[in-house]
């Protein structure tokens, strides 16, 4: 095979003479990861923040432009993270652009290129400052992961599964309450996980789909019926699957199906797996693979302010109203060890896990942290994959998914 996509190769050599304002680059000797496999020796041809051309044989194209040589790394699409509350010391309801843009910038440092900053049930008045803080970080994030838009997780959440989620803030949904949230900051809202059991649910869930707000079930307890009507009413995914997720249960000596059960045989349905290899132990990991397989698996990090930290003492949280943490055994957990308190992975780990814990190929595991969660918030036609025609946000990395360089819309915010 001479070139990849010899259409768009053909048409790079033929392109006009770049004008004074145009910025090409060319990366060179990759090992390009395709959805469906990997294709040795290839050069992508980047103009102007997209990709131009993707082959073997576009030696002599963009003459001039700047090189990068991949020197047989794999490059890959940016990884997309729509489930995240911080790292390096910062949670993005810290309520500072600092916190923000230092998050931001350490997952950049681990291949993300997209990210949805995630809250915690909190404060409306802590929510309505991270809408504000998130208007101003967006303007100055140019050495971070770019943000996709803001997840509310919470505080429309079962009591019973809340997990590490504040008790002060879980709350049904009314109308007063989410028609302010949106007031002040739906333009900026992506994504919103609730349980779909709760009253009032059900008209939460007309209000997001009208607005095109992308719904997942998660700290629920509802019956697989319930699931069912969610799923069918427009919630598309699961919240980290497992992880504070209804399964069978016994009420009056006959079994019930729950939410998990609903990720299993709901075909279309997406599942959130926290791919640290510690929340999802293998035999799971491999179970959600075999069944539900890369389409509609979405890998996440969940991460908190302690990914990229030494063990010790954290916040789950804004700073000044989040709830203790202690980081240990590669996870976070509550300080009396009852509960996970959300984790401390990143998206190389995912993609990691997947190829040493479930058997899958390297362009599959990719696919669970670029093409699917790209799906997911249909932004596939322009993220996810290394298509010409899409947003140059590309990875490098070694053959131990060891992050070497991340570009975002064509400029590298990270080099090892």
């Amino acid at each position: 095979m001479k070139t990849l996509l010899p259409i768009f190769g053909a048409l790079a050599c033929c392109l006009p003479a770049a004008a004074e304002t145009t910025h090409r680059v060319k990366i060179i000797n990759a090992a390009v990861v395709m959805p469906s496999k990997v294709v040795e020796n290839a050069t992508i041809l980047i103009e102007n923040g997209r990709i131009a051309a993707v082959g073997t044989d576009l030696g002599e194209a963009f003459e001039g432009a700047e090189i990068i040589d991949a020197a047989g790394r794999y490059a890959a699409p940016g990884f997309i993270d729509v489930h995240c509350h911080g790292g390096g010391g910062h949670d993005f309801s810290d309520g500072t652009v600092e916190a923000m843009l230092g998050a931001a910038e350490m997952h950049a440092q681990h291949g993300t290129t997209l990210i949805y900053p995630t809250t915690a049930s909190c404060s409306n008045a802590t929510l309505f400052s991270l809408f504000d803080t998130y208007r101003k970080a967006v303007k100055k994030n140019t050495r971070g992961a770019a943000f996709g838009g803001i997840h509310i997780e919470g505080g429309y959440l079962s009591m019973e599964m809340k997990g590490g989620q504040d008790p002060r803030y879980i709350k049904n949904p009314t109308p007063e309450d989410y028609n302010a949230i949106l007031a002040k900051g739906g333009d900026l809202i992506a994504r919103w996980t609730f349980a779909p059991e709760l009253p009032g649910s059900d008209a939460l869930i007309g209000e997001l789909a009208r607005r095109g707000i992308q719904m997942s079930m998660g700290h629920t307890s509802a019956l697989y019926d319930e699931a069912v009507s969610a799923y069918d009413a427009g919630m598309s995914s699961i919240t980290h699957f497992y992880s504070m997720c209804s399964g069978v249960t016994r009420r009056n000596a006959l079994r019930y199906a729950g939410v998990i059960e609903a990720g299993y045989l709901l075909d279309g349905l997406y599942v959130e797996t926290i791919g640290d290899g510690i929340h999802l132990p293998e035999p799971l990991l491999r179970l959600i693979w075999k069944v539900k397989g890369p389409d509609r698996i979405v890998g996440i990090t969940d991460a908190m302010r302690g990914a990229g930290m030494p063990d010790g003492p954290t916040v789950l949280g804004s700073i000044d109203d989040g709830v203790p943490a202690i980081i240990e055994d590669g996870v976070a957990k509550l300080p009396d060890r009852s509960s996970f308190a959300g984790s401390v992975c990143t998206t190389d780990r995912v993609v990691r896990s997947y190829v040493t814990k479930t058997g899958a190929s390297l362009p599959e595991a990719v696919q669970v942290v670029t093409l699917s969660p790209a799906r997911l918030m249909h932004i596939d036609d322009r993220k996810g994959s290394v298509t010409p025609g899409k947003d140059a946000d590309i990875v490098l990395f070694d053959k131990d998914i060891n992050i070497t360089l991340t570009m975002i819309g064509g400029k590298v915010v990270y080099r090892k």
